[in-house]
C-alpha cells in the first residue's frame, strides 16, 4: 500500500507544538459542552433514557412500543431522555410530550441528520459535537436505560451502560433490552462465546433483562426502585 505524498507533507507542516496548542484550546469547547448539559439537566429529576435506531419507521411495531413507553414513563413522573433524533427516539419523546411529561433530547452533530425531533422541550433540547459528552449526559442523569433495536450507536450506548454497572462506577440500575427476537443473536453470542471464553462472569448476564412490551419495561423499573433505590439522584 502506498501513501499519498500530499498526506505526508500535510503532517510534516504541523509541529507538535501546534498540535499541543490546538488540543489545549479544544479543552474549552469540551468544557462548554459539559456546562451546557449540566445546566440543562441539573433540575430534570428522575429520568429514563431510551436508546434505539434513528431509522425505525412510524409504522414499525417497535416505534409504537417506544411511543407507548414514553407516555407511560411520563405518567409515572419520569422524564424521558433520548438521543434527540428520529425513529425510536422521536417515538419516546412524542409519547412523553403528548401527556405533558418532561421530554429531553441530547443530539449529536452529524452530516446526515439535520436537527433534533420536534417533540422535545425547548429547555431540554441540546446538540453536542462530542459523543463522549453526550453519553455522559445519558449516564449521569438517568436511573434506567431502555435499548430498543438499533445499530452501532445503540450498541455503543448499551455497552457503556453495562460496563459502568458491571464495574460499580454507577449505582445499579435497570438496563432493559426491548425485543427478544432482535436481541437473541447478541445474547447467544454473549452466553456461548464471551462467557465460554471466561471474558465475563455468569453474574454479568444478570445486569440486563430482555422484554417485549412497554408494560414489561414499566414493571421492571417500578419493581427495581421499590426494592433497591428509595431516592433517585444523579448517578455521579
Amino acid at each position: 500500500m502506498t501513501v499519498d505524498k500530499r498526506v505526508i507533507r500535510k503532517f510534516e507542516k504541523k509541529s507538535w507544538s501546534e498540535v499541543k496548542s490546538k488540543d489545549s484550546w479544544q479543552v474549552f469547547r469540551i468544557m462548554a459542552e459539559f456546562v451546557e448539559g449540566f445546566d440543562a439537566f441539573t433540575e430534570i429529576g428522575p429520568s429514563v433514557t431510551v436508546f434505539g435506531s434513528a431509522r425505525t419507521k412510524k409504522e414499525d411495531a417497535y416505534y409504537q412500543i417506544a411511543y407507548q413507553l414514553g407516555g407511560l414513563l411520563a405518567r409515572e413522573g419520569l422524564s424521558v431522555i433520548t438521543g434527540g433524533g428520529p425513529g425510536i427516539m422521536e417515538a419516546a419523546n412524542k409519547g412523553a410530550m403528548e401527556v405533558g411529561g418532561a421530554s429531553a433530547g441530547v443530539g449529536i452533530e452529524l452530516p446526515f441528520e439535520a436537527s433534533n425531533n420536534p417533540f422535545i422541550d425547548r429547555d431540554k433540547n441540546i446538540t453536542f459535537r462530542y459523543f463522549f459528552v453526550r453519553k455522559l449526559m445519558f449516564l449521569k442523569y438517568s436511573q434506567a436505560f431502555i435499548a430498543f433495536p438499533g445499530g452501532m450507536g445503540t450498541l455503543d450506548e448499551l455497552f457503556e451502560a453495562l460496563t459502568l454497572s458491571q464495574t460499580g462506577k454507577t449505582p445499579k440500575f435497570p438496563i432493559l433490552l426491548v425485543g427478544r427476537d432482535y436481541w437473541s443473536g447478541l445474547l447467544g453470542w454473549l452466553e456461548d462465546t464471551v462467557l465460554e471464553h471466561g471474558a465475563i462472569k455468569p453474574s454479568d448476564l444478570e445486569l440486563f433483562r430482555v422484554v417485549d412490551s412497554a408494560e414489561e419495561v414499566m414493571d421492571s423499573i417500578t419493581g427495581f426502585f421499590a426494592k433497591y433505590r428509595k431516592e433517585m439522584v444523579p448517578n455521579f
